[in-house]
């Protein structure tokens, strides 16, 4: 996809910022050469720079002043502290894009003076293999243009969703607490496939693979996940003794009541904020 904006900064070099930048890169999206990381980390300056080609500097100052497009990617808690040294270089047409958890797009834009367009994005952390999901909304004086550039950024690690503000608590919830919720699968399932006898390279494969395998699966069916399910049920069955288990134990309604959890707790962190 091209892009019509010129240069991209990013304020933040974590995992996040090197997946996008690596992403932008590697996908001709935007050239190294229009792409600027500030960090205060050398390390994480050094590694991007040499990695990718993009130029590093310490200063969010000219992240902000040279950049068309600025990518907030700095902890939530870090952001009041990072803005206000550069709040008053932010100009009329510029893009700043936020992955920062919890902020509302009404508290960054009073960081940076209701001036530039603001766009809110919650990416979750399969990016960093370019496979992640992206939700995006618009806060105050986006575009559907400036959606679509945003999008254009990362869809390069992965697929992207819009949304109202209103859901991105859910979608924290969902999205960007979900893999760690797989990952809690795959804890349990490595473990039993231990207490079973396999050795831990036999079990990384069988269960990684199964999961993997599932997933493509049902996502390439026309077939809920249910119908899937019974598929592999046979009455009288291993898995519907699997199955009949997880049901008697409730690990549905335990499952949903997590993702509820998480829900709220983002909603109070975004009160907090």
């Amino acid at each position: 996809m091209t892009m019509t904006v010129e240069t991209v900064g990013f304020i933040g070099a974590g995992n996040m910022a090197e997946a996008i930048v690596r992403g932008l890169v590697a996908r001709g999206v935007v050239p190294a050469a229009q792409v600027t990381v500030a960090d205060p980390s050398e390390a994480r300056r050094t590694l991007l720079a040499d990695g990718f080609g993009v130029r590093a500097t310490a200063s969010n100052l000219e992240v902000v002043a040279g950049s068309d497009i600025v990518v907030l990617a700095v902890k939530p808690q870090m952001m009041a502290q990072a803005l206000a040294p550069v709040a008053t270089a932010f100009r009329g047409g510029q893009l700043v894009i936020s992955i920062a958890a919890g902020l509302r797009t009404e508290t960054l834009d009073s960081m940076c003076r209701y001036i530039p367009a603001i766009v809110r994005v919650m990416p979750n952390t399969p990016a960093l293999v370019g496979q992640g999901v992206s939700a995006l909304c618009a806060g105050p004086r986006a575009a559907v243009s400036h959606l679509d550039l945003a999008e254009a950024l990362f869809a390069t690690v992965g697929t992207t969703v819009r949304v109202e503000e209103n859901m991105m608590d859910a979608v924290t919830a969902v999205s960007g607490s979900g893999p760690a919720y797989v990952f809690y699968w795959l804890e349990a399932m490595l473990a039993v496939a231990g207490e079973l006898g396999f050795a831990p390279a036999q079990a990384r494969q069988l269960v990684y693979e199964t999961l993997a395998g599932a997933a493509a699966l049902a996502k390439a069916s026309e077939e809920l996940p249910e119908v899937l399910r019974a598929r592999v049920t046979s009455k009288g069955g291993t898995t519907e003794a699997a199955i009949n288990h997880l049901e008697s134990t409730r690990v549905r309604d335990h499952l949903a009541d997590a993702v509820k959890a998480a829900a709220d707790r983002s909603r109070a962190l975004s009160r907090l904020a």
